[in-house]
């Protein structure tokens, strides 16, 4: 039987391809991760030639992290695909298939007007580069770029939203679009916390691994009863944003039973990241990760009043104390 995951996969955003609805959106929290994600495009997405402008200016907010201010497109803009990178970082590398956190300011070529901006939100986006969740030009451009770069885009309709563009956006069909993004960071099933080591001296607690190779932590189980209430511990204290409870975030996980240590749910067997709001898992998860900071390793012992209750859920049998592993990659 296929193993499901209790968590809840996020609907897709403005920059999926027209044709991503998704039927994860109101799916049930026991749905799998993989099978909630947005379909791919049907066809191959087309690649197109790279050019290096034209390129309107960014007037204001140049520097990466920055919202950027671009001016109106002048002239006729490239049927190629313009890129330039105005920053080149040095972190990490785009890989296909990876989890892309990024910032971005999107506009029309001919009249300037924006139709999106992570900036104005105050908050990075979080989507999988390179398979087709995103439209075909960041697909095709970010993979390979390298965290900490700022990039700007002219996109053509063909490696955007196509002749249909995108009507509540106001993109029309032979709307240029002028892309500028900055990659924030990249995540994927190797990724794991990073910070600073807190001790776990609680004989009564279960003592989670601190390895950072992307292997499965370990998670030694006491002896003795489970406490009855919510316990949410830092194994590595990060050093990022304090998780708010009606935020979204983008985990590792493993899960055990407290009674025998059988492992139920991993984002680690299946090699794939799993992403949520906290108000679509367990009350034990939203509670336990609330307040605590991304780039944090948490260690959760969530009581059945706050887990699956008397009844269970596949694996986790009814009246279960569960035992989890979060490592908090990102705020989506």
């Amino acid at each position: 039987m296929r193993r499901r995951s209790v968590l809840l996969a996020l609907p897709a955003g403005l920059l999926t391809l027209a044709a991503c609805g998704g039927e994860g959106e109101g799916a049930d929290a026991e749905e799998s991760v993989e099978a909630t994600q947005p379909p791919q495009s049907p066809q191959a997405a087309p690649t197109g030639k790279i050019v290096d402008g034209p390129l309107p200016e960014i007037t204001e907010g140049k520097a990466f992290g920055e919202a950027p201010t671009v001016a109106k497109g002048q002239g006729e803009p490239s049927s190629d695909i313009a890129v330039q990178v105005l920053t080149a970082g040095t972190g990490a590398t785009v890989a296909k298939g990876d989890y892309l956190q990024f910032n971005y300011l999107g506009q029309i070529w001919d009249t300037a007007k924006v139709f999106d901006s992570s900036f104005e939100r105050g908050k990075a986006s979080v989507f999988q580069i390179g398979i087709g969740q995103l439209i075909p030009a960041w697909d095709q451009v970010l993979v390979g770029k390298k965290a900490g770069s700022r990039i700007e885009l002219g996109v053509p309709p063909a490696y955007g939203y196509g002749e249909q563009g995108q009507p509540q956006a106001g993109i029309e069909g032979d709307d240029t679009l002028v892309f500028v993004i900055d990659v924030v960071g990249t995540f994927n099933g190797k990724s794991s916390a990073q910070g600073e080591e807190k001790p776990q001296d609680d004989d009564a607690l279960p003592t989670v691994g601190t390895n950072t190779d992307g292997a499965a932590p370990a998670i030694e189980l006491p002896g003795g009863q489970p406490p009855k209430d919510l316990v949410a511990d830092y194994v590595i204290e990060g050093d990022g944003a304090e998780v708010e409870s009606t935020d979204a975030v983008l985990v590792q996980y493993k899960g055990v039973l407290w009674d025998g240590g059988k492992e139920f749910d991993s984002t680690y067997g299946r090699g794939q990241l799993a992403q949520f709001g906290l108000d679509g898992v367990v009350e034990g998860w939203s509670r336990g990760l609330t307040g605590k900071k991304v780039g944090s390793r948490v260690m959760i012992v969530v009581p059945p009043d706050l887990g699956y209750g008397e009844s269970g859920q596949n694996e986790i049998p009814g009246g279960a104390t569960l035992v989890f592993s979060v490592d908090i990659l990102a705020v989506v």
